[in-house]
């Protein structure tokens, strides 16, 4: 446990972000199924309605690094690829 009122401070910090961080993963997740699904199910245009919202995540994600620039790019490219495949 921390002992100076600095790395008690750190700790809250870190406690905080952590749980912000996992927030914003997991609606990353969840919005890449759904367009995943949609987009296997044939429902194109209701696919193309949620990419601007996985986009949005992923570049905020990457802004502040939550993820790595290359990774959201990489991310994005290949949700679209798979829409317009079908």
């Amino acid at each position: 446990m921390p002992i100076t009122k600095s790395a008690k401070k750190a700790l809250r910090q870190s406690q905080k972000r952590r749980i912000i961080n996992i927030k914003k993963k997991s609606k990353i997740k969840n919005l890449q199924k759904q367009v995943r699904s949609l987009a296997l199910q044939k429902k194109t245009e209701e696919a193309k309605k949620l990419l601007p919202q996985l986009y949005k995540a992923l570049d905020k994600a990457a802004k502040t690094e939550l993820t790595k620039k290359n990774t959201a790019a990489r991310k994005k490219s290949r949700i679209t690829k798979l829409i317009n495949k079908i």
